[in-house]
């Protein structure tokens, strides 16, 4: 791979992972910056969240039919920025929720077209792959950590500042990267998908991933708010934050050798129980850094091995012509039905704080009956 071609893509990658830097935890914070209330911050992370539901299909219909990937990346990073920095002059419940859905509407665009055209130009190698999504996880680590402090010293609304520029970033890398031709390929004839995904060994797997996504609706609503409440420094709460990205990054490059020893069945098992053990540590002993540094570390289970196990479970579930659809019909329920229901059910338990120990309760139990759930898989040898 040239390094032109390198650079160009790295950096798309370095912006894009850096937005969900800087979203992730921080869009909670300048939320209960401007006022709004705990149920009113899940309402609002439920509906952007459930835009990745109807989002990533519709733009790649429009790819496919098209077959101007490179188009739609740089359509979606321009709409995306341009609703974005509407916020600058919102405070109003409803003029955000709309400006913040449309904006991760034209967001979801970017990734999965960024993702084909990658591995079409660097030929699907995993290594190159690697080093590129590497830049991905360095900007999610820098812009955390960087938009913790920045808040700290200035306000909540640094989060706009900091967005706009984030965005105008990633829409100018686009402008650089190019759409690599592709040759033709055998048209495949694709198998119904009905009986694969009404498999009891699916909707197993499907609820497990569902709850587990729900269970996640505390970290990923409150947990920057959970940490300044604690008397957390900002540049604290940005190291906690990426420390769990270096442990999701260390676990997917050793996930190849872990899966040649155990089963995946075993392994969405072990990540669900550790995951019920992360939300019980979280949930009771916050206070404690040393806790809260093993929490974040076990992000490598809770995500990343699952995550992993989960993408090997659809390759051996699905037949090759079925695998795009089985993927989307799996993303879109668990990330998107998921999230959405855990986001807003957050906001209905975390009371403005007063109720952060019975909201990762009940995210404890998820994840436990999720673990329950993955033990009727079954998967073919």
């Amino acid at each position: 791979m040239k390094s032109a071609l390198f650079i160009r893509s790295s950096f798309s990658y370095f912006w894009y992972f850096g937005l969900l830097g800087l979203i992730i935890p921080f869009l909670p914070l300048f939320l209960d910056g401007k006022g709004f209330t705990s149920i009113e911050i899940g309402e609002i992370l439920a509906i952007v969240t459930a835009t990745k539901i109807i989002g990533p299909t519709l733009w790649a219909v429009l790819a496919d039919k098209t077959g101007k990937q490179l188009g739609v990346i740089r359509l979606g990073a321009f709409l995306a920025c341009a609703f974005f920095t509407i916020l600058f002059w919102l405070n109003n419940y409803w003029p955000i929720v709309f400006c913040l859905a449309t904006f991760s509407l034209f967001w979801t665009a970017i990734l999965p077209q960024l993702e084909v055209m990658t591995l079409n130009s660097i030929r699907r190698s995993a290594k190159i792959y690697a080093r590129i999504r590497l830049w991905g996880s360095i900007g999610f680590i820098f812009f955390a950590v960087l938009t913790g402090e920045v808040i700290e010293q200035f306000t909540p609304n640094a989060f706009t500042y900091v967005g706009f520029i984030i965005l105008l970033g990633l829409f100018l890398s686009t402008l650089l990267i190019k759409q690599s031709k592709i040759k033709k390929s055998q048209i495949v004839k694709t198998s119904s998908i009905g009986k694969k995904i009404i498999n009891t060994s699916f909707v197993m797997f499907f609820m497990a991933g569902i709850l587990l996504q729900l269970s996640f609706g505390p970290y990923y609503s409150f947990f920057a708010l959970y940490l300044m409440d604690l008397q957390y420094p900002g540049f604290a709460v940005g190291i906690l934050i990426s420390l769990g990205v270096i442990a999701e990054i260390t676990i997917f490059i050793y996930a190849g050798k872990i899966f040649k020893h155990f089963s995946i069945k075993s392994m969405l098992t072990f990540s669900l129980l550790v995951t019920f053990l992360r939300w019980f540590l979280m949930g009771h002993f916050a206070d404690i850094l040393v806790v809260m540094v093993l929490t974040q570390l076990l992000h490598a289970a809770s995500f990343g091995l699952y995550h992993s196990a989960s993408i090997l479970f659809l390759q051996q579930h699905f037949d090759p012509s079925q695998q795009n659809r089985g993927q989307a019909i799996y993303i879109g329920g668990v990330y998107g039905i998921g999230g959405a229901l855990g986001a807003y059910l957050a906001g209905v338990l975390w009371m403005d704080g007063s109720g952060s120990v019975q909201a990762f309760d009940i995210a404890m139990v998820a994840a436990f009956v999720g673990a329950v759930f993955t033990l009727f898989i079954k998967i073919k040898s």
